[in-house]
Formats: C-alpha cells, sequence, structure tokens
C-alpha cells in the first residue's frame, strides 16, 4: 500500500513537517521527484533543519527512507544534508537508500541553469540555478548520468564526454566562469555516495509493498508547478502530481490508495509566473511578514495572496486527492476580513476553471469575504475549539472542493496539527 502526500499550490506549503508528523505510521518514505530546489523544513529537538534531498522521515528511527528514480540528484547537496542528519545520530548505512536510475546533478547543469537564466534578461522564469532543468534535459535528452553509473569503471570517461557536451553550450552562452572548485568539490561529494546504499529501487519498494510494507510517497514543490498542469513555463521540471509517483519510484496506480493533498490557508509563490490572487500591498506584507514568507532554499521573500481555490479545486481533480491538509491557519489570526477566490473573471467571462495560458489571460480573481476569527489559534488541540468564523471559513472550502480538511496545522511544531 502507498500513501501520498504533495502539494497542491506552488510550493512551500509545509511538506516537510506534515511528512514528518505522518512518517511514524509508515514503514518507508520516499521523494518520488524534484532535485535539491525543494526545501523541506523540520524542527528536531527544537532545531530547525531543512532537508531538499532527503526524505523528511529520516529522523523516525526504523523508517527507511528511499531516494527514488524521479529526482535529480546534487551529490554535494547530498552530503552536506547527510553530514547534518548523521549530527543527530541517525545511521544513514541502516536507512537511507538511493535508487540507481536516479539522474545526477553535474557542476556543468549548475553552470548551464544560471547561464540559461542570465540569458532571459527580463523574462527569468525564477530558476533557483541548482541545475535542475538542464539535469532533467539531460534525462530526456538520454544524455544523463546516473547514481549506478557511479560504480561502472568508465565513469569519468562518460562524465568527461557529457561535460565536453555542456561546454560547447555555455560557449555559447558566453558564460566563461571558472567552475574547478564546483568539481572538486563534486567528485568528492561522489565518493562518499558511492558508500551509501545504491540499490534497484524500483525492486526494493515493490518487494516492501509485497511484504506489507506501508509506503509514504513524498512530493516536491507543488502542483501549480507541474510541468505538464502547472502555470507553464513558469514551473518546474517534473511531473509533482500523483502521476509522478509512479514513474518516480516504479510502482504500479493500483497500488496508491490516499493522496493527501497539501494547502496553506493562503497563498504564496517564490520567483516568476502567473498568480492570480497575489496582493501587492499592505494585506500581502503583513501576510509575509506574519508568516515568515521566504524561501527554505533561496532565502528569497515569497509573493503572498489569498487562498485561490479555482487552482484549489483544478490541483483536487489531476492529484485524485482524498483528504486536505490546511497549513499555517494560525497566520489568519491577524487579520480582521479574510478573502476567498471562488472564480476568474477573463475578459468578461467568469470561469472556475483554469484557463490554457493563466500568463496571458490574466485572470481577474472574484472573491468572497470571511470574516476573520481575530483569536490566537497555536495552543488549541481540538477541532470543537477553534473559533466558529474559523470554521465557517473552512467548511465553505470543504464544499467548494468537494473534499473534507482532515488536518489543521495551527503552529511549526511538530505536534501542532489539529484533526478535523
Amino acid at each position: 500500500m502507498v500513501d501520498v502526500i504533495l502539494g497542491l499550490q506552488w510550493g512551500d506549503e509545509g511538506k516537510g513537517k506534515i511528512v514528518d508528523f505522518f512518517a511514524r505510521g509508515y514503514d518507508m518514505v520516499a521523494r518520488f521527484q524534484g532535485g535539491p530546489n525543494a526545501g523541506h523544513t523540520l524542527y528536531v529537538n527544537d532545531k530547525k533543519v531543512v532537508l531538499h534531498q532527503i526524505p523528511s522521515g529520516i529522523f523516525h528511527p526504523g523508517i527507511i527512507n528511499l531516494i527514488g528514480n524521479g529526482v535529480v540528484l546534487d551529490p554535494v547537496t547530498l552530503k552536506r544534508e547527510c553530514d547534518t542528519v548523521a549530527s543527530f545520530g541517525v545511521d544513514l548505512k541502516k536507512y537511507l537508500f538511493v535508487s540507481e536510475r536516479t539522474h545526477l546533478i553535474l557542476p556543468t547543469h549548475r553552470a548551464l541553469d544560471k547561464a540559461a537564466e542570465l540569458s532571459k534578461g527580463h523574462l527569468k522564469i525564477g530558476s533557483t540555478l541548482k541545475g535542475i532543468g538542464p539535469a532533467y534535459m539531460d534525462k530526456t535528452g538520454r544524455n544523463g548520468l546516473r547514481v549506478g553509473d557511479l560504480l561502472d569503471k568508465n565513469f569519468i570517461t562518460s562524465y568527461i564526454k557529457l561535460r565536453i557536451k555542456h561546454q560547447r553550450l555555455l560557449d555559447n552562452f558566453n558564460f566563461h566562469e571558472d567552475i574547478s572548485a564546483w568539481e572538486d568539490e563534486f567528485f568528492e561529494a561522489v565518493e562518499f555516495l558511492k558508500q551509501l546504499n545504491i540499490v534497484n529501487g524500483e525492486y526494493f519498494i515493490n518487494e516492501q509493498i509485497k511484504k506489507g510494507k506501508k509506503i509514504l510517497a513524498e512530493g516536491a514543490q507543488g502542483s501549480m508547478l507541474d510541468i505538464d498542469y502547472g502555470t507553464f513555463p513558469y514551473v518546474t521540471s517534473s511531473n509533482t502530481i500523483t502521476a509522478g509517483v509512479c514513474s518516480g519510484l516504479g510502482i504500479a496506480p493500483h497500488l496508491i490508495k490516499e493522496v493527501y493533498g497539501i494547502t496553506k490557508a493562503y497563498c504564496t509563490r517564490v520567483g516568476s509566473g502567473p498568480f492570480p490572487t497575489e496582493l501587492e500591498d499592505a494585506t500581502g506584507e503583513e501576510l509575509r511578514r506574519v508568516g515568515n514568507e521566504f524561501g527554505a532554499t533561496t532565502g528569497r521573500p515569497r509573493r503572498c495572496g489569498w487562498i485561490d481555490l479555482v487552482a484549489l479545486r483544478f490541483a483536487c481533480m489531476v492529484n485524485g486527492v482524498t483528504k486536505l491538509i490546511m497549513t499555517k491557519a494560525d497566520v489568519l489570526d491577524a487579520f480582521n476580513e479574510l478573502q476567498v477566490c471562488t472564480a476568474y473573471d477573463i475578459n468578461g467571462s467568469v470561469t472556475e476553471e483554469v484557463p490554457f495560458q493563466l500568463e496571458k489571460q490574466k485572470p481577474v480573481p472574484q472573491y468572497k469575504n470571511f470574516e476573520g476569527w481575530k483569536t490566537d489559534i497555536s495552543k488549541l488541540k481540538e477541532y470543537d475549539e477553534l473559533p466558529d468564523k474559523m470554521k465557517t471559513y473552512i467548511n465553505f472550502i470543504n464544499d467548494y472542493l468537494g473534499i473534507k480538511v482532515h488536518y489543521i496545522s495551527n503552529g511549526p511544531g511538530r505536534e501542532q496539527l489539529i484533526n478535523a
């Protein structure tokens, strides 16, 4: 049995804490896509830890953590993370596994990412410059190197061949930055990676399923950044939706049971791209301040706005969401009035569907207003204790989406999660 946890907005929904909370009920947590551009924030022994590639179940004793083949892996970032995780006493050799089909991010991928983004000028897509896009391009272009290739005696030859190809592209961009230090780091990290558990991921996970083990598939980024269904071209390079679990871990669709979709009580986005409910005013700034909305990976200030139910219902549909989890509900404690987007006005035509090209069609959000509850909910433990005005807000969202909010996060702490 495989359950899935993924984000329904533009990432940054607080997936790390939720996976960390749920992990105790599973035997394995597996990352199925994305790269080190995703930052999942956890609090371990009251210390903040941001994981970029290691699954968020790693701090739970006895739980296996698998980096699946749908991930693009930066060995340098992985080594740093492993050092951090090991400092908490975690036995990585026992609990961390990497699929041999996982593609590698090379130093030249990072250089290509930077060169391509610089060349776009004001049309930048907001890349984190981690090399994710170029690594996925080499994957689909059938040029990439994979973790299993590290164990081949001819790896260096393959590496040099791909590096030469990348250098030609960098020359076309007129990019001549010295990346020799990046390469030194890379090869040091590669030697570390070779000491980890490199496994045939699809056989490994299906064997666990056959044994009756419970698997939790952990997504990165958010559904509105999906390469197919997100706000293209301002998207990531992988399938962030439920379908990506099958290709990213090598499991059959019928094995997926629950799909837990995570949404903030409002909306945020990092980087460029359409964001219909964005608030470029004092209210948006207040959401950013109260919610401490700065990227876990980049530190960039997040764009903030009211919850967009049109986009959220679309995300629930393409993911097959069975249960909703609402995070950062406590951030709304500070507001006298709340708004919820229920439709888009596009050139005088009102619709409840996400259009083909949000960027060009520039929808004007249609809002329903709600009274704020103006109550500190961070200490509350039970749904019945929540203010009636907050229940009204949540019940409206339940009815609009046709899917129930089952859990409400009312703070960053591990235990600050109310069962609704």
